[in-house]
Parts: C-alpha cells; sequence; structure tokens
C-alpha cells in the first residue's frame, strides 16, 4: 500500500467539500466574538505567566558566627546628649561600654522650645579627645588624680583630657560628679558645658554591629563601668538635676530595624502574596512613645529577632556577602548579597516598664504585681535570635510550557464551545424556518 493511502487512513480530520459547506450571519459573528476571546485570555495566560510571586519558606538557621545590624533613631527629649550613654553587651561575654563609632548624638532643643535639632554631632572613637589636647604643650602630661591612665588615652600614661580623667575613674568603678577640682576638666569648662546642656534632649541615630546571639543594648545616664560581676552607671549627674530640670527617660523610637532594609517594591510584591507586610511589620516598634514623671524608671523591650532572606528571580547561590570578615564590609552594607538578594530581620516585641522604687501595679490597674526595687534609669532592649529563618523567594507563577499548555487550551476549548453554540443557532433556525413555511 503507498505510503499517502496509510496516513490518509490515519486522518482522524475528516474534511468536507467546499460545495456542502454553509456560511451563515450567525456563524460569522460566532467566529468573531471567539476570536476576540481567545485574544482576551491568551493576554491573560501570557500576564500570569509573566506575573511573580514570592513563596515564603521556613527553614533552621544554620549560619554561624555572623553579625549583624542595628540601626535606631531614639529621641530622649529630658535627657541631654553630655548624660546619654549607649552600652552593648551579649552573652559570649562582648561588651561594648560607651559606643560612638557609626552612632550620631543629636542635641535637640527643650520640649518647651520645640524639640528642634541644635547640633549634630558625629562621634567617632578618640576624636573629641584629640580635639580637646590639639592645643597643649607636647610636653604636657595631666595626671589621672589617683586611678590608672586609661589604656585609649592619647599619651601614654597621662589623662590630658576631661574625658580621659572620667574614663581613668570609670575604669577602677569611681563615681566621677561634675569634676570640680580637676584641672583639665575645669580648663574644658566641662561642668559649665553639662549645666547649659541640662535642658535639651539627645536624638541618637545610627546604626552598630554585634555578634548575631543573645544580648542588649541600653541606653542609660552617666559613665557605665563593670564593678565585678555588676554593669553600673555613675548615676550622680543624672538625679542631681538642675534649678527646675527634672531629668527622665521618656523617649519616642522614630526607627528600630535589625539588618538592611527591604525596598518598598520588594515589601509591596511580598505583601502580594495574602501577608500584610509593610516596614511596619518587619519593624513593630517603630513610631513607639513612651512618657514617664520619674527619674528612677526603667523601660525594657523584650525582642525577638527572626533572620528573614529575600531572593529575587533567578538567583542562585555564587557566594554570600556574610561569608566575608565583616570588617571589609561597611556599615549599612552587612546583609546585601550578590544579585540584589536580601539577608535582614524582622521581630516581634513585648515591653516592660517600671518604676526603681519598688512598690506595687496599682496605677497600671494590677494592684496584685509586684514591682521589684533597684535597677538602673534607662530604656533597655534585650534579643533574642529564633532558631527559624524564613526564605522569601521570588518565582513565576507557571513556567513557559504551562504557557503553552494554557495557550492550547483556550484555542481548543473557546472553538469547541463556539462551534457548539453555531450548531445550535443553525439548528434552531432551520427549525424555526420549517415551522413557518408548514
Amino acid at each position: 500500500m503507498p505510503a499517502k493511502s496509510r496516513f490518509t487512513r490515519l486522518d482522524a480530520f475528516t474534511k468536507t467539500v467546499e460545495d456542502a459547506r454553509i456560511r451563515t450571519t450567525s456563524g460569522g459573528i460566532v467566529t468573531l466574538t471567539s476570536l476576540l476571546l481567545i485574544l482576551y485570555l491568551v493576554w491573560g495566560e501570557w500576564a500570569d505567566y509573566r506575573r511573580i510571586t514570592v513563596h515564603p519558606e521556613l527553614i533552621v538557621d544554620k549560619g554561624r558566627g555572623e553579625k549583624m545590624e542595628i540601626h535606631m533613631n531614639i529621641s530622649f527629649p529630658r535627657v541631654p546628649c553630655e548624660l546619654l550613654t549607649l552600652d552593648v553587651m551579649d552573652v559570649s561575654g562582648e561588651v561594648q561600654t560607651g559606643v560612638m563609632h557609626g552612632v550620631n548624638k543629636v542635641r535637640l532643643r527643650a520640649e518647651g522650645e520645640g524639640g528642634g535639632e541644635i547640633d549634630r554631632s558625629v562621634l567617632e572613637l578618640g576624636k573629641a579627645d584629640e580635639e580637646a589636647s590639639k592645643h597643649l604643650d607636647p610636653s604636657y602630661c595631666g595626671g589621672c588624680y589617683g586611678a590608672p591612665a586609661p589604656s585609649n588615652a592619647i599619651k601614654p600614661n597621662c589623662c590630658n583630657t576631661c574625658a580621659e580623667v572620667r574614663e581613668a575613674y570609670a575604669g577602677v568603678s569611681w563615681s566621677f560628679g561634675r569634676g570640680e577640682n580637676v584641672e583639665q576638666c575645669e580648663r574644658e569648662h566641662y561642668s559649665e558645658h553639662l549645666d547649659e546642656q541640662r535642658r535639651e534632649g539627645c536624638r541618637i541615630e545610627g546604626g552598630i554591629r554585634v555578634n548575631k546571639v543573645v544580648g542588649n543594648f541600653h541606653f542609660a545616664p552617666g559613665k557605665s563601668f563593670s564593678n565585678g560581676n555588676m554593669h553600673v552607671h555613675d548615676l550622680e549627674n543624672y538625679f542631681a538635676g538642675g534649678e527646675g530640670i527634672e531629668h527622665t527617660f521618656s523617649h519616642t523610637v522614630h526607627h528600630l530595624r535589625f539588618g538592611p532594609e527591604l525596598p518598598d517594591d520588594v515589601v509591596k510584591r511580598v505583601g502580594k502574596k495574602g501577608m500584610a507586610w509593610s516596614n511596619h511589620h518587619l519593624n513593630p516598634l517603630d513610631g513607639t512613645a513612651q512618657s514617664t514623671t520619674e527619674k528612677a524608671y526603667n523601660y525594657m523591650y523584650f525582642v525577638k529577632v527572626v533572620s528573614t532572606a529575600y531572593l529575587p528571580l533567578g538567583w542562585e547561590r555564587t557566594g554570600s556577602i556574610l561569608d566575608l570578615p565583616h570588617e571589609l564590609v561597611e556599615l549599612g552594607g552587612y546583609g546585601k548579597g550578590e544579585q540584589g538578594s536580601i539577608e535582614t530581620h524582622q521581630y516581634s516585641v513585648t515591653s516592660h516598664k517600671r518604676s526603681l522604687a519598688g512598690g506595687d501595679g496599682g496605677s497600671e490597674g494590677h494592684k496584685e504585681r509586684l514591682h521589684a526595687r533597684g535597677g538602673i534609669p534607662g530604656v533597655f532592649f534585650s534579643y533574642d535570635i529564633s532558631p527559624m529563618k524564613v526564605i522569601n523567594r521570588e518565582a513565576r507563577t507557571k513556567s513557559f510550557s504551562g504557557f503553552l499548555v494554557g495557550v492550547c487550551a483556550v484555542v481548543g476549548g473557546t472553538l469547541t464551545v463556539a462551534a457548539a453554540v453555531d450548531r445550535a443557532l443553525y439548528e434552531g433556525g432551520q427549525r424555526v424556518k420549517k415551522m413557518h413555511s408548514s
């Protein structure tokens, strides 16, 4: 049998001769409508293929020896910058007292004067001491008044500035006060500058880099030092206040985040998944304000940090910025990886506040609750690291083969339905004509 006849017998699409075909007006309308519908549905399939969604995954965080950045912007309207100290410590034993690198202290006007900015100073390690000792005689060596000179002194075994004398006193856990009878402080007019700033507030803004382990950072008054196993602060100047001035730790958390910030377009894209995502959901403390009239008052925030990664479409791991020594990565860039990937953190938080004078919680509606007496006035943030990690991975809703299958289904299904509708219209028209002719 010839090859042509073999394929002819296999033909599943039998044809009719042109003379046997009948074209109708209703058939033309159905054909045009079906073509328009096919174009619309194919465009929908294409848009669906091009759409990118974010798929969240939950895995065990296997990172080790990593660092974490904490970025903050917090205002204290009733504590001057001269008295405010930022300390960081963690369970690994690392303690950063009087943190300055990467942090700005912004002096604020008194609340009654609107609280606007007075001066913005970028605090860098040793910069203030260098400025204070610049005009001294090169042979000058100031005394430390019975305390050993600090290890970071500009001139070894000397205390040439008021800050170095304060550091030396903190090293032996001595209270410093206003620097009376201290030559260096009288030369720099330390007490006068302190009195001038009594009514001012302070805003701390910037970032710090810490070990990714359980720890805390806190804002407290006065120079900090260790006394045995205890971390204490020199509170004399804070409690002394000034004429008609009461320092308190009322504060506003304008912004607090752990790790780099996700771009707005990424946040919107993740939010389309059905989760009400916004930067507020990533950083729930943003915009928090607390107020008190007591000097001896303590605020504590307990933060649970969850590692969160965002991996863009087509991302493949070729290396990670987290694998680099953190000293080589500038502050603010730690966590921003290749191809637009981001390693950041989100967190949940609970808070507690109490008077250091102790007593019950009657003012809060809980008379049965007793507050412990003692402690350090200030604002404390204790953070814990979750063992789980959230990965938000970009992906297309369907593959290209899925798009082709969808197009075939649209074309075939629409034409099949159109053929059925056209057949029904034709048969109906023929029946009506027979009824009228009879």
